[in-house]
């Protein structure tokens, strides 16, 4: 089945596919975080945190089908993996000065965040929403991108921005690639929109899907 055939309805809609692209390539790039040198994972971070911050904004909240909450799929031994990958790949750049905690109009000292911690929050959202989408089941699709959405008005979209804040100031410090100029480059990848069709496909064997 050929994009332009898809069923008449949100789930499939333009935006909401280019933001199912752009979900899992950012799960993708955190699940081999490992994989990356710190310059190349700083930068396709930046590129990947933009591009998700504006395709969310562009999808209205639809009305939930159901009444209870969408599956969760991500478990603590998942999330710390992202979490712990990323604090090795930033090494000293990981933390950073919160400007927007709940709790910062009444603390007198500096409250730290760390770009990890944040990156693990933004996965675990992405990869359970990517996870209920994969059924292919419309309303589970929908109730999927519902909560997603909400949370991302909630709280994720907060930690993208303040994540941005972040590895924008280490991308374009004096000394950004210096530290690691030893490192072997990753050949950069391309979105690649059609890719949605296999992304929404099972695979009989345990193949890991490209996207995630």
């Amino acid at each position: 089945m050929e994009i332009e055939n898809l069923p008449d309805h949100l789930v499939y809609s333009p935006q909401v596919i280019d933001f199912v692209t752009v979900a899992a390539e950012t799960c993708l790039l955190l699940e081999h975080a490992g994989e990356q040198t710190h310059e190349d994972f700083v930068e396709r971070s930046l590129r990947l945190l933009t591009m998700l911050y504006l395709k969310s904004t562009l999808i209205a909240i639809p009305e939930r089908v159901f009444d209870d909450p969408t599956e969760r799929f991500v478990t603590e031994e998942d999330y710390n993996e992202v979490k712990d990958s990323v604090a090795v790949l930033m090494g000293g750049k990981d933390s950073f000065l919160e400007t927007f905690h709940p709790d910062m109009s009444l603390s007198d000292t500096p409250i730290a965040a760390f770009v990890s911690e944040n990156m693990a929050d933004i996965y675990q959202e992405l990869k359970d929403f990517a996870f209920s989408y994969q059924l292919a089941e419309i309303d589970i699709m929908n109730d999927a991108l519902a909560d997603c959405l909400t949370a991302f008005a909630e709280h994720w979209g907060q930690k993208v921005l303040n994540t941005m804040r972040a590895l924008h100031a280490v991308r374009y410090s004096d000394d950004f690639g210096l530290e690691y100029s030893d490192e072997e480059p990753v050949p950069a990848q391309k979105l690649n929109r059609n890719a949605f069709l296999g992304f929404l496909r099972e695979d009989d064997d345990e193949t890991v899907n490209p996207l995630l």
